[in-house]
């Protein structure tokens, strides 16, 4: 047995899917869009690096404040399954695909909320879903708690190590004959963890690293150009306006 890891966002498709489904849900509530109020002075202060990525993605999360915990269930599934499967690079698509038939384990592993994380999952088939964990009460309040770590950086291989025994024991072999994919250089344990890493529209410092190591890398087409452009995708979803 081996495994194929894909992170999500901007590796499987070319949007942050927290703007994506805050664009989803606001098209559907409109009036949730001014509860960002509180969200920018938070996003401002995270820019200036003073408060923690964990901060800034609990303060975001309050568009869903009082909010139905089956309500958001519903609207992930329907997320899932109208919204990011279309999205997903047709390439990508065709290399799951390609794991699949060659019987590796396929695990997603996001920082993105688990609450969607984990249909989107479902859609495209993974076997597991690594993902950060929200914890969702009856009515969903301001700041959701984010229970444990945000899935980022090192937390990603400690979160899949304690749900996954499979990987936790893999041996030396198992992991050379694996695949991890990845845009970002925050990934670069998930990408340095297997024998086959891939690089998905890398910036370009991990376009040095990634070089330096003979790295494949990928650049499927994205409906956007550059930076700004990805810039401009997030505003406008962020507001229910893509």
């Amino acid at each position: 047995m081996s495994f194929a890891f894909f992170d999500l966002d901007h590796t499987l498709l070319p949007f942050d899917t927290q703007a994506l489904f805050c664009d989803f849900v606001l098209k559907r509530e409109r009036w949730r869009t001014w509860r960002h109020l509180e969200f920018v002075p938070v996003a401002l202060v995270k820019a200036c690096r003073l408060v923690r990525t964990v901060t800034a993605k609990r303060a975001f999360l309050g568009y869903l404040a009082g909010m139905k915990r089956e309500t958001l269930a519903a609207y992930a599934k329907e997320f899932a399954e109208q919204c990011v499967k279309p999205w997903v690079y047709p390439e990508l698509l065709a290399i799951i695909e390609e794991h699949r038939k060659a019987s590796r384990v396929l695990v997603l592993n996001t920082a993105s909320p688990d609450f969607y994380a984990n249909e989107i999952a479902r859609v495209l088939g993974f076997a597991h879903c690594i993902a950060t964990r929200v914890e969702l009460p009856e009515y969903l309040p301001s700041w959701p708690v984010v229970i444990g770590e945000n899935n980022k950086h090192e937390a990603k291989i400690a979160a899949m190590k304690n749900a996954l025994p499979a990987v936790a024991h893999a041996s030396v072999e198992t992991l050379r004959d694996s695949w991890s994919y990845s845009d970002s250089a925050a990934d670069l344990p998930l990408l340095e963890f297997v024998g086959n890493a891939v690089l998905v529209h890398p910036n370009a410092s991990l376009t040095a690293i990634g070089k330096a190591r003979g790295w494949p890398i990928l650049q499927p087409a994205r409906p956007y150009s550059g930076k700004l452009g990805d810039m401009a995708a997030v505003v406008t979803q962020m507001f229910g306006l893509y």
